[in-house]
């Protein structure tokens, strides 16, 4: 994320458009939601594109990092693509960074959707190039996502996402008012872009983490991680989603204010962002204000061309 780049918004969907599917990450697990992504996506109008071996295995990666790469690109630089939706996450996109081309991206932008461990994809991307991309479901998991999410993430599709999000059980941990870029990602994720040449830049964010499967004391360990690095110091305010099969949330919700105990920022928990059934889509990089007094994050600006 790069607030000294002008944001280059790709341009919406409409009926009988192309998806390109891209297997960055780990390899598809479930061929069932697979193809029940596929058949969400068909009854939606849209036409999909992706390569024949796309169920390809190579250990805990969907193929070497020159066949995902090259699987990226080829869709990237095709005209007919409209936008990129990744098969699902696991490990593996940080491998691709060196070598991904920003050049093509910027000159072609089509909106980019993922999340877990498409955060590095995402912020590297938007980092570099000033492309607003997404964070929300991808095939595999758009099948599972509920009613409110899988809404959302047609909307923006389609150009007609909502100027506000606004969900039930929303937690308040600690009130106030927030304006800045907002900056969703998977909490593991965003650690290991730390000195890295495609962190973001956190000064002046709203921060948004989710994650999955980390020991509780893992959990600890890397928000402790963030705060000694200095970078919680820099965020506007902060947005815990789900934290799937993490511990307690509430201890996570607990030791995130002891380390932001000294920080007037708003907090904000239980949001509906993670691996779970609730994932709404959000926008990497764009300005947002939270409001704790409505529990509104509003978007100023449009997402979409």
């Amino acid at each position: 994320m790069n607030a000294t780049l002008k944001p280059i918004l790709a341009a919406p969907l409409k009926k009988g458009d192309t998806i390109g599917i891209i297997a960055p990450a780990g390899p598809v697990r479930n061929e069932g939601d697979f193809a029940a992504g596929l058949k969400i996506l068909s009854e939606l109008g849209f036409k999909t594109r992706y390569q024949s071996n796309i169920l390809r295995h190579h250990d805990y990666l969907a193929g070497t990092d020159q066949e995902r790469l090259a699987e990226l690109h080829e869709l990237w630089r095709d005209p007919e693509v409209k936008a990129i939706l990744a098969v699902r996450g696991g490990y593996g996109c940080l491998r691709l960074l060196p070598d991904l081309d920003f050049a093509l991206i910027r000159q072609q932008p089509k909106m980019l959707i993922g999340f877990s461990d498409l955060t590095v994809l995402l912020l590297a991307i938007q980092q570099k190039t000033g492309l607003i991309t997404f964070h929300g479901p991808m095939l595999t998991t758009l099948p599972r996502s509920d009613r409110d999410s899988q809404e959302a993430f047609i909307q923006l599709l389609t150009g007609r996402s909502a100027p506000e999000i606004k969900t039930k059980g929303l937690e308040i941990l600690k009130g106030g008012q927030a304006r800045g870029r907002l900056l969703p990602g998977n909490l593991t994720s965003l650690v290991h872009l730390l000195g890295t040449p495609w962190e973001p830049d956190w000064k002046d964010t709203i921060l948004v983490l989710e994650d999955i499967g980390e020991a509780p004391y893992r959990i600890d360990r890397l928000l402790t991680h963030l705060w000694a690095a200095g970078r919680l110091e820099q965020i506007a305010g902060l947005i815990l989603g789900d934290f799937e099969q993490c511990g307690e949330r509430e201890a996570i919700w607990q030791r995130t204010l002891e380390l932001l105990a000294h920080r007037p920022i708003p907090i904000w928990a239980n949001f509906p962002c993670g691996h779970g059934s609730r994932n709404q889509i959000l926008p990497v990089g764009v300005e947002a204000q939270l409001d704790s007094s409505t529990g509104r994050l509003v978007f100023p600006q449009p997402l979409t061309q």
